[in-house]
């Protein structure tokens, strides 16, 4: 096998890993990314934009305040005050690493409005191609620093672990190579999770490798069952669904149903501007009921749909669409996940020599549900806190690596069904038999764990925890909805922090019912 050594291993490269690369000057940094640097990750594909209190009337403070009211409660008010205050410094250090924002004619930073966002702070590059051109720079940039080594096309699988402190990792390149990684700092940054999912605008590298790497190797998890459903993918049948940014709605799209009559007055306040949450049960509920959905753009955007949000547009042409003349056909999707890897507010998790940062990490600060846009925004301010941790701290050399060997594994993969059975069981609106059913199929999968690759096995782990913390959230919360506990409990107002033998604990005394050849023939709800 082959190894490699470094200061710190960078686990994925999105914009939180490449940030924190970047800020990691004077230390030797290995970049691990599953694809070329700007591809593969639900940074590049972000559409909406950045969010950031850099606009006269606004402030950090009302910032602050709009993210912890649509957290429903569970919001960590220090991580919201670190992004807050934190991200105007962001967006200029961005605009240094060169990302080209949009501006007004007279050279100002064009501002929009999303959903629950009391003040138009929402930044944008091209339209609707904020996250493309964020990793563009952020790209170009990493390619130029002399102290960051790209390890592309490489999948890591495994951590390494000496007597209770991260070491390294294995990593799979594309030929098959295997690759020992030892490091004296590992940073996950691997992304979020979508592709568990049937339905996602996330591409099929998030799948949650890493929340499982770390879960195996002890580390403490937060808030996994919440799992934010994007309102308006557009379902023309691609994989992944491409996704209708919310800047449309924040323009005045309207959401329509099959008879073209507007439905989102009746739901709630804000309407179409609602929390994300609220939108897209309102869409599922209709969906389910038989009916088609639409995003009405033609009197909001119209002619000018082309030129203001390039990408939706082009997704609609290749689908045969015109979205100027005709509403797009939408429908929810998994989107983002607020829970991962619990991290404190300089982005270190319970084990020592491992950070998480990104999607990958829960840092708390977007509780039940996040404010749109904020994704981005806490992906750099956190990667660059990451960075100045690992600076300041004292790293000693990994000892033991050698005696390192990966699980053996096999070579079948069956995440096509996993991803059915997620979001059969764990998607807008979950049962208690929906989700025993899926634990149970999960069970049987479990007894044939070594002939599972390791990228499966993987997911089948986090898989696992994400419906065993929505089995026991007896509540509805945010992204977190139960048809058969459809209220909010003030007593379950509390985060969820766990570990993978916490979560194995829970499952064993579930009693799960006995399988025949994979098909489930009982489940048992405990007493």
């Amino acid at each position: 096998m082959k190894r490699l050594t470094t200061d710190v291993l960078v686990i994925g490269a999105g914009a939180a890993g490449l940030v924190s690369a970047l800020e990691l000057e004077g230390r030797d940094v290995i970049v691990i990314a599953k694809a070329p640097v700007g591809q593969g990750s639900s940074s590049s594909w972000a559409q909406g934009g950045i969010a950031a209190a850099v606009g006269k009337d606004d402030h950090p403070d009302h910032h602050k305040r709009d993210t912890l009211d649509v957290g429903v409660d569970l919001s960590c008010e220090a991580a919201a005050h670190v992004i807050t205050h934190e991200g105007p410094e962001l967006i200029e250090a961005l605009i240094n690493w060169g990302v080209n924002f949009d501006r007004t004619p007279e050279g100002e930073l064009s501002l929009g409005r999303e959903a629950a966002h009391s003040f138009r702070r929402i930044l944008h590059a091209e339209g609707d191609s904020t996250g493309k051109e964020i990793m563009r720079a952020l790209g170009q940039a990493v390619v130029r620093a002399p102290h960051i080594r790209l390890m592309q096309d490489g999948t890591a699988y495994e951590l390494m672990v000496t007597d209770g402190r991260v070491v390294g990792a294995f990593v799979r390149q594309e030929d098959g190579q295997n690759v020992a990684v030892t490091a004296k700092a590992v940073i996950m940054a691997t992304g979020g999770l979508g592709s568990l999912f049937g339905y996602t605008t996330n591409p099929v590298e998030s799948c949650g490798e890493g929340l499982a790497m770390a879960a195996l190797a002890g580390a403490r998890m937060a808030d996994l069952e919440f799992v934010q459903f994007h309102p308006t993918a557009i379902d023309v049948g691609v994989k992944p669904m491409p996704l209708a940014t919310e800047a449309l709605r924040g323009e005045g799209a309207h959401l329509i149903d099959g008879r073209g009559v507007r439905f989102m007055p009746s739901v709630h306040k804000d309407a179409e501007l609602a929390p994300r949450d609220v939108v897209a049960r309102a869409i599922w509920r209709r969906i389910k009921a038989g009916d088609k959905v639409y995003l009405d753009c033609r009197d909001a955007v119209g002619d000018a749909f082309k030129d203001r949000f390039p990408t939706v547009w082009a997704y609609c042409h290749d689908a045969g669409l015109d979205p100027a003349t005709q509403p797009i056909p939408v429908t929810p999707a998994a989107h983002y996940h607020m829970g991962g890897i619990d991290v404190d507010l300089e982005g270190q998790t319970s084990l020592d020599g491992l950070w998480a940062v990104g999607e990958a990490a829960c840092t708390g600060v977007h509780g039940a549900n996040r404010l749109a846009s904020n994704s981005l925004l806490e992906a750099v301010v956190f990667g660059r806190r990451v960075a100045l941790n690992i600076l300041e701290a004292e790293l000693p050399d990994p000892q033991g690596t050698d005696d390192h060997m990966p699980q053996q594994a096999g070579a079948l993969d069956l995440s096509d069904q996993l991803a059915t059975v997620m979001y059969g069981a764990a998607n807008v609106e979950r049962t208690e038999a929906g989700l025993f059913e899926a634990l149970c199929q999960i069970a049987v999968w479990e007894e044939k764990l070594a002939s599972f690759t390791p990228a499966f096995r993987n997911r089948l782990i986090t898989a696992k925890m994400i419906l065993a913390c929505a089995l026991e959230r007896r509540e509805s919360r945010g992204g977190h909805f139960r048809s058969d506990y459809p209220d909010t409990d003030a007593k379950q107002a509390h985060r969820t922090k766990t570990t993978l033998k916490e979560i194995d604990a829970f499952i064993r005394g579930l009693n799960l019912g006995a399988t025949i050849k994979g098909t489930i023939q009982s489940c048992q709800t405990p007493a």
